[in-house]
């Protein structure tokens, strides 16, 4: 099966110290503008999903949700869970203190890909 979703090791790093810090974690992306813009790490079950939302995978055991709309619009696409050496947008993530900021990278599957991805989990 193809993952929807893996991370940089610098991400990885990254959320290795966020665990240890909070425990368990969660990732939400949404579809609006500021704080939608890039995924937002939050302690698992710190943010309540909506109707519709899907979890495309996890990354180190964090599931990462996708607000639906976005979901369908990027839904023939990989994401790339990475990091910069920057104050990210409004600062409720939980590597904001820490001066980083979660980004994702986007490629669009193949079509060998797309015969064989993931499921995704939705939130009926």
């Amino acid at each position: 099966m193809i993952k929807r979703i893996d991370a940089t090791e610098k991400a990885i790093e990254l959320i290795k110290v966020l665990k240890e810090k909070h425990g368990d974690l969660m990732f939400y992306q949404a579809g609006g503008c500021c704080e939608g813009t890039q995924p937002q790490c939050f302690e698992k079950g710190g943010y309540y999903q909506r109707t519709g939302d899907v979890c495309i995978g996890t990354v180190e055991d964090a599931e990462f949700w996708v607000d639906k709309d976005l979901f369908e619009y990027w839904k023939h696409a990989h994401f790339t869970l990475t990091v910069i050496d920057a104050f990210g947008v409004g600062g409720f993530s939980l590597e904001t203190p820490l001066k980083k900021t979660f980004q994702i990278e986007y490629r669009i599957f193949t079509p060998e890909e797309e015969l064989n991805l993931e499921p995704v989990t939705r939130i009926e």
